[in-house]
């Protein structure tokens, strides 16, 4: 049977029955091409990784702790996920975020801004940094990034970037896991093709009901318009104060 490379599935689709695909980022264009749309969301399995909501603050999402008075180890957890510079926007499962911004700021690539990091130093899981960046020119185009131990061991960073412009109703998933595991086994091959719905709150459903219930914390789902730079948003924590 021929495998079709140019399948796109819901985000529901790619993710329901799955205990642990982890942090998520979804970037993409509305059917009608009037939106660019992305989400992120993250997962967690510790009393930790569960100890967090996301917020919004000046225009910016972040995620904090649902109870400050239990935290553990804020290096990881703790960090900004959505930055806007100029006609981009950067959305990612770590403080490389900064790292993406400041490196715009100094004239850098996307690309360029990541290569002072690598994956997390959380052995012997080593998770993946996932990042993207939309940006807003004459057209609308978007780029993911991964960075991964190239090995069990950590001995190296293996570093991938891909490029795509905006097509309706297509959109490109990139998670940090697999599935669940012991230690938990890392994003293999291309972001994964989805299909994006019109409405924002279809796909704030389709993703949101597919994560595994015990291990979803939060998830932040925006569209937003490509002729008048207004946008929407979705937020959603598990955890409510």
């Amino acid at each position: 049977m021929e495998m079709d490379i140019y399948e796109k599935k819901t985000i529901y689709d790619r993710i329901a029955g799955n205990p642990y695909v982890g942090r998520g980022i979804c970037v993409g264009l509305s059917p009608d091409g009037a939106n660019a749309v992305f989400a992120y969301f993250i997962m967690g399995r510790s009393s930790n990784s569960r100890n967090r909501v996301f917020t919004i603050r000046d225009g910016e999402l972040f995620t904090e702790p649902f109870d400050a008075s239990l935290v553990e180890d804020p290096s990881l957890i703790i960090y900004a996920a959505v930055r806007s510079f100029q006609n981009k926007v950067v959305v990612t499962n770590g403080d490389q975020t900064d790292t993406i911004i400041d490196g715009l700021r100094q004239g850098k690539k996307f690309s360029e801004a990541l290569e002072s990091r690598q994956f997390e130093p959380d052995a012997p899981n080593f998770t993946p940094r996932i990042s993207a960046m939309l940006e807003f020119k004459k057209s609308y185009s978007y780029q993911m990034s991964i960075l991964k131990s190239i090995d069990a061991e950590g001995t190296g960073c293996a570093r991938y970037t891909y490029s795509y412009p905006g097509r309706q109703g297509l959109g490109h998933f990139i998670h940090t896991y697999v599935t669940d595991g012991n230690p938990i086994p890392t994003f293999q091959g291309e972001p994964e093709r989805i299909i994006i719905p019109g409405s924002i709150d279809e796909f704030t459903d389709q993703i949101w009901s597919g994560l595994d219930e015990s291990n979803k914390i939060s998830l932040y789902v925006e569209y937003i318009n490509l002729k008048s730079q207004t946008s929407e948003f979705r937020l959603i924590n598990k955890n409510e104060k």
